[in-house]
């Protein structure tokens, strides 16, 4: 298959299309922005929204029959050894209501809350990963999403119930050259003679649902303005076709290909929102279509505690269980603190989203960014403490008499959480830019190399008025020692986030005034600085869940606060070896050495193996001294509609 030719853009356009389509006033309140800003806002957060209110029992009867679907019907060793699902599973699927559990009752859905989709994901998630990434993008970024925001309410009449009975939907940004960069998105529209219709062209990669989805949320550029929109298509017009289905590592049943659209004829009614609104909706809808991720890699990481608690009492070494050793005490207890902070982080986040008194655009990216990183590396500890048994496929642990527990399938699935719905790099980049939207609202001027004398003269009595205030502010310790007593034991945490939540503050202008127009692209700095930030967040997360079921009198209180003091404590080391590391570092050398590796100053370091190049020519031999009908095509996997 031939891609067409990728749209190349400047630094300068795609930094501008990117602050274009940013929601650009924060009309709601923030946790994270206001901690950001070194102002601890704890009685945001807690009492913890919502903690404690029982549940429907519509939906307790949804997941009770989706756990029984699961396991009579789900065999996650089958699914990724065939790579599909059963024939039937959409029709299943749509019967028991999952497909449509996002979708308001007035259109045919669940009209499940945030919190209720989301904590469905723990339990898919925890049994068979593609299964996730199935349900995931059909409702979180797909048609009903985008729709429920942007949609006319004839598109919801016309869309929405055929999503929750069955039509899947997907998500279709993506392309070759195009992947957090949509100023070289080359997809395109065109308005036909009359203005009744558009004109689709385009190759989109990596959608996901896209080999089976009935309908599509495409983004494309308006040809002659550039605009970017959002469009809803059906994958049974003409001109939409599906050339290839992709294979990964993992997620192996997952539904993921590379679309055509050839000439597609788009009705103009199916236009999303206005014409160049179409990133804005995509960010939007991300902002809580992302939360479905971390809650599934939740659901992973209590698995993986599951495991290593059970193999860690019975496998014995030297005499006691490799639990008594400390080397694998260790990672247990680090394991079982992340796993509350985890639940805590992606509840208090859904949670706020139900609310709807919160802009939790930077909540939302820590949730997804925090536990997609913390989940990967209690895998890891799982795997290592396993040992080969981890490494072993679970079919051959089970031939051999042994409980199948599938670490190494968990390992190839949830390694691309950290990639799906925003890269853990690009989560950090789009965290790091909305916290420091106060500066640049106040200070951006003086830092702009772009600004003229006159505007930097302009700026000068904002940037006076707000920081002869706000700077000596974050020198003040806050509360006192005895600061936070009614929070007992978890009270020295609190203080504890107080203080560095100001330290955080502090260094951001510090690292304005440093580096000025340059800071953006101190990305070591600012990823140091972003990580600081979720740790706050995720500890402020963990007390405020624990002190608010203590106060409420919930079960296990007592042990949740022995929990989150546990992690607390974890949190407390690593957040001062991030403040120590912001400033003390090789950040530049390490630059300067990958631009020698990159200009081949250091090509001798390759030697010795078998090169990418000769690989290619062997598979090329090789392809063309087998018969014409043993060799593998060019575009394998083709499917038809």
């Amino acid at each position: 298959m031939t891609l067409p030719t990728v749209r190349r853009s400047s630094e300068q356009e795609a930094r501008a299309l990117a602050e274009s389509t940013r929601e650009k006033n924060w009309r709601k309140p923030s946790f994270m922005k206001q901690l950001f800003l070194g102002d601890f806002r704890f009685d945001m957060i807690c009492p913890f929204p919502r903690l404690g209110q029982p549940d429907r029992p519509e939906y307790i009867d949804f997941l009770e029959h989706l756990k029984k679907y699961l396991l009579d019907e789900i065999d996650p060793e089958e699914v990724d050894r065939t790579g599909e699902f059963p024939g039937d599973v959409v029709e299943r699927l749509a019967a028991l209501g999952a497909l449509g559990m996002n979708i308001p009752r007035e259109y045919g859905g669940q009209g499940f809350s945030k919190s209720e989709y989301c904590r469905t994901m723990v339990l898919s998630g925890s049994h068979e990963g593609s299964l996730m990434g199935f349900l995931s993008p059909h409702q979180s970024v797909g048609v009903p999403e985008c729709l429920k925001l942007f949609g006319t309410e004839a598109q919801k009449q016309k869309y929405l119930p055929r999503c929750a009975q069955g039509d899947i939907s997907a998500f279709a940004l993506t392309e070759a050259d195009v992947g957090s960069d949509p100023a070289r998105l080359s997809t395109s529209v065109e308005l036909t003679p009359g203005g009744a219709m558009y004109l689709l062209n385009g190759v989109k990669l990596w959608c996901t649902n896209g080999t089976v989805a009935k309908l599509l949320v495409v983004m494309a550029r308006h040809k002659g303005t550039g605009k970017i929109s959002a469009f809803v298509v059906e994958t049974e017009w003409p001109g939409v076709s599906v050339e290839h289905r992709c294979r990964f590592m993992g997620l192996s049943a997952l539904q993921n290909g590379v679309i055509r659209f050839d000439n597609v004829r788009v009705p103009r009614e199916n236009l999303i929102g206005q014409e160049g609104a179409g990133l804005r909706i995509a960010l939007t809808a991300l902002n809580t279509g992302r939360l479905s991720i971390p809650y599934g890699m939740l659901g992973c990481a209590k698995k993986c505690l599951e495991f290593s608690r059970i193999w860690s009492k019975e496998r014995a070494q030297w005499g006691k269980p490799i639990g008594e050793h400390e080397a694998i005490a260790h990672k247990i207890a680090s394991m079982a603190g992340h796993v509350y902070a985890m639940e805590s982080v992606v509840m208090l986040a859904c949670a706020l989203a139900d609310e709807g008194k919160n802009d939790i655009r930077l909540e939302s990216a820590a949730a997804k960014d925090w536990n997609t990183c913390r989940t990967w590396e209690i895998v890891d500890d799982t795997m290592q403490i396993r040992g080969g048994r981890g490494y072993e496929k679970e079919g051959s642990l089970r031939a051999r008499g042994e409980i199948p527990m599938p670490v190494e399938r968990l390992m190839r699935d949830q390694r691309v959480a950290r990639i799906f719905e925003g890269a853990s790099e690009i989560m950090h980049l789009l965290m790091a830019r909305e916290a420091v939207d106060k500066h640049l609202e106040v200070a951006g001027a003086l830092i702009d190399p772009k600004s003229g004398r006159g505007a930097k003269l302009a700026a000068l009595p904002r940037v006076l008025g707000f920081y002869s205030w706000w700077y000596p502010r974050q020198w003040w310790p806050g509360k006192g020692r005895l600061g936070y007593g009614e929070y007992g034991e978890l009270a020295p945490h609190l203080r504890f986030i107080q203080r560095r939540s100001r330290k955080l503050a502090r260094q951001a202008f510090h690292g304005m005034l440093i580096h000025r127009a340059a800071l953006e692209r101190k990305q070591a700095f600012l990823f140091r600085w972003v990580d600081i930030a979720m740790e706050l967040f995720a500890m402020s997360a963990a007390i405020a869940c624990a002190h608010t079921a203590r106060q409420l009198g919930l079960a296990n209180a007592e042990e949740s606060a022995a929990v989150a003091l546990r992690f607390c404590r974890l949190a407390q080391h690593k957040v001062d070896r991030l403040f120590h590391a912001l400033w003390h570092n090789d950040d530049g050398g390490q630059y300067g050495f990958a631009q020698e590796v990159l200009d081949g100053r250091h090509h001798w370091l390759e030697s010795g193996v078998v090169t990418l190049t000769e690989s290619e020519a062997a598979y090329q031999q090789r392809q063309e001294s087998r018969p014409s009908d043993l060799r593998v095509p060019e575009m394998h996997d083709t499917l038809s509609r």
